[in-house]
């Protein structure tokens, strides 16, 4: 069996504990294969698709490009239509030379599972910071579960949520997503959700929402895993508030694509352990 070739890309990527899980996924497997980074500016992303990424096997996509990616593919999964966006990309490839590609999302899946395992429950009302790529699938993940959204954004953004959010309404019923520019929201959460890279190393002192807000939550997950505990997270757990960080998705997420990529299943002590060495890894 040929070593197969997969990789991350970003922009800017910097450091991403993408190579060290998969390394290990790769190896439980019992797969050669290697993992690179590929930091991509969005405005290369569509030559750089071409000649180096489609002579992957797969790649997995963060910020900015899990929506720009979608134009590229010569198909989608239902999770990637559903949620709007793609984490995961799979190449056939022929043997003319030729080859065809997929996308999906698998955030959803390590959203759910990390939830799961910490004991935290969608409850009634979840608020969501942010909706782009990631946002969206929250949203998607949690609608059903019988959550009412509460989104928020930044004045830039207003317009995209609102039609993400109409589009929620019109397929979920009325009522079932609000919109509130960030500052201007007060409200109270069973669950708060941050879906933005607010907080994320190097910029560690920012914090995704006001302290009144984080008061007013149940349970705070934040899809930032650099700093292993963002200020977000701190700031729940002063409180009394039960919180995590996005490490036991980024784990589950990346299981769930190597399922994709080679059919791979995984003992979930496997997968708790290496949630576990991630944390020793970004520490050093």
């Amino acid at each position: 069996m040929s070593k197969k070739h997969y990789g991350v890309i970003g922009h800017p990527i910097g450091h991403t504990l993408s190579p060290f899980i998969h390394k290990r996924l790769l190896e439980l497997s019992g797969i050669d294969g290697e993992y690179g980074v590929y930091d991509i500016a969005p405005e290369e992303l569509d030559e750089k698709f071409k000649i180096v990424l489609s002579k992957l096997d797969g790649f997995n996509a963060t910020i900015p490009h899990k929506q720009a990616v979608m134009h590229l593919l010569d198909e989608k999964d239902s999770t990637a239509d559903l949620y709007g966006s793609v984490n995961t990309v799979a190449f056939n490839h022929n043997p003319d030379g030729s080859y065809s590609s997929k996308g999906y999302t698998t955030d959803g899946i390590g959203f759910e599972t990390a939830l799961k395992n910490a004991g935290i429950e969608f409850g009634k009302t979840v608020t969501i910071v942010g909706c782009g790529g990631v946002g969206r699938v929250f949203a998607n993940t949690c609608v059903p579960h019988g959550c009412k959204l509460n989104i928020l954004e930044c004045a830039a953004a207003l317009g995209n949520a609102k039609a993400f959010a109409e589009t929620l309404n019109e397929r979920c019923g009325e009522g079932t997503a609000t919109v509130y520019l960030t500052k201007e929201f007060d409200g109270e959460s069973d669950l708060l959700v941050n879906a933005t890279p607010i907080g994320m190393s190097p910029k560690t002192d920012a914090c995704a929402v006001s302290d009144s807000v984080i008061s007013k939550s149940k349970a705070v997950f934040d899809a930032v895993y650099n700093p292993i505990d963002t200020l977000l997270v701190k700031k729940a757990r002063e409180k009394g508030i039960k919180a995590i960080s996005g490490m036991t998705m980024l784990v589950y997420q990346a299981a769930a694509a190597q399922t994709i990529w080679n059919g791979s299943q995984f003992d979930p002590k496997d997968i708790e352990q290496l949630a576990e060495d991630c944390f020793k890894e970004l520490s050093k």
